[in-house]
């Protein structure tokens, strides 16, 4: 039997000897008796002394009854009806804009996972996607053919260089016969117009390995141009790769999935509609991970520490009583979080209990039941008997 329950008992027995009181004094409701039938000892001052000592009975016993509950266990409890159910409830929103096509479930609805909730209008993202792959294509073809200009360019040098060694053999060959000649011209034999004419041949020869040795440092600068623009090229078809990618991710993105097993709830969505990127569309309460936040005086925390058990008990289920346990309490009051701070600064001050948010795990049991849902009232009490080092906690005021 609860704590509740006993003191409910105490109270009906108590009610029950009071009224019987009452009707032997003859200020209570009495039988529809005729007048002559009733005796004059019924209103005897003894029958009234007799009365109120019943009544005072009563009271004591209630009394000592309310008095053995606080001592046996009510001292030990740290209670609160300031508490509530609370689920990590997930926002459903799109990531992209469009056009509502399809709304593929109802509010109140259970989905599982990856379920598709909504299909939004994704005809523009096609063509864009289409739009990428025909430019990444292009670029392909942009790298096969600087590819094949940059192996001309590579054969090129090869000639120039070719080219290059036959002009030198031919200085070497120029040289040779213009110092064979010069020595002859020296000695008288061979004539000054011989002469001339090799040095002519050796200036040609001379001339034409400067031209081939340009004509093979062109070829090689080709190269090397050819060789930056297709780093180049394909940059851009790697960028052109990622828009692809960014293409077909905003597709995909046009159909809605639930990210966890839960229930659709607020959904305002119709056929039609324009969403807009970032715009929450339903909420997705999860089938498990219920739990309540309790909020605690601040002068009640010290009895409360984390692994605690606690008594609850709910407002849709008031025949039965479960034990949770303190998860956690917060760092902060919850007026810290709040949107308008209290600013204690300026203007008279009033001082105000403050109360901390206490996170309290529910059993499998109560999660069983089916009837949970976030929001709903609570009323639960800490019991600091079961303080996971063994040490009784420090008695905190009670609400």
């Amino acid at each position: 039997m609860s704590r509740h329950e006993r003191i409910g008992q105490a109270v009906k027995l108590a009610t029950n000897v009071a009224s019987d009181a009452a009707s032997a004094t003859g200020e209570g409701p009495v039988p529809d008796i005729p007048q002559s039938q009733v005796s004059a000892d019924a209103r005897a001052p003894g029958r009234k002394a007799l009365a109120f000592g019943l009544v005072g009975l009563a009271v004591l016993a209630g009394a000592g009854w309310k008095g053995h509950d606080y001592w046996t266990e009510g001292r030990f409890l740290i209670e609160t009806e300031d508490a509530y159910v609370q689920a990590d409830i997930t926002l459903v929103s799109s990531r992209v804009q469009g056009y509502v096509a399809q709304v593929l479930v109802n509010a109140n609805e259970r989905v599982n996972a990856g379920d598709v909730l909504v299909r939004l209008d994704d005809g523009d993202y096609r063509i864009a996607l289409e739009t990428a792959r025909s430019r990444v294509a292009t670029g392909g073809d942009t790298l096969v053919r600087i590819d094949a200009q940059i192996e001309a360019a590579r054969a090129a040098v090869v000639q120039a260089e070719a080219v290059r060694d036959a002009a030198e053999a031919q200085l070497r060959t120029a040289t040779t016969n213009s110092e064979r000649i010069r020595r002859l011209a020296d000695q008288g034999v061979a004539p000054q117009a011989q002469l001339d004419e090799a040095s002519e041949v050796l200036d040609t020869a001379t001339a034409g390995v400067a031209q081939a040795r340009a004509a093979v440092t062109s070829a090689e600068a080709q190269v090397d141009v050819l060789v930056a623009q297709r780093a180049e090229a394909e940059g851009a078809r790697r960028e052109l790769q990622l828009a692809v990618e960014q293409a077909q991710r905003n597709l995909d993105l046009t159909v809605l999935r639930a990210p966890a097993a839960g229930t659709v709830a607020n959904l305002t969505l119709e056929v039609g509609d324009l969403v807009t990127s970032g715009s929450r569309l339903a909420a997705l309460v999860p089938d498990d991970g219920l739990y309540i936040e309790a909020n605690y005086k601040e002068t009640q925390m010290p009895g409360i520490v984390p692994g605690e058990t606690v008594h609850v008990t709910f407002d849709a289920l008031p025949d039965q009583e479960f034990e949770g346990i303190v998860a956690s309490t917060s760092p902060a009051t919850g007026s810290v979080f709040s949107l308008l701070p209290a600013d204690n600064a300026t203007g008279n001050f009033t001082k105000v209990v403050q109360r901390v948010p206490v996170r309290i795990d529910l059993p499998a049991e109560a999660l069983a039941t089916g009837q949970l849902r976030a929001g709903l009232s609570a009323i639960v009490a800490v019991d600091r008997r079961t303080a996971p080092d063994g040490v009784l906690t420090a008695r905190s005021t009670s609400e």
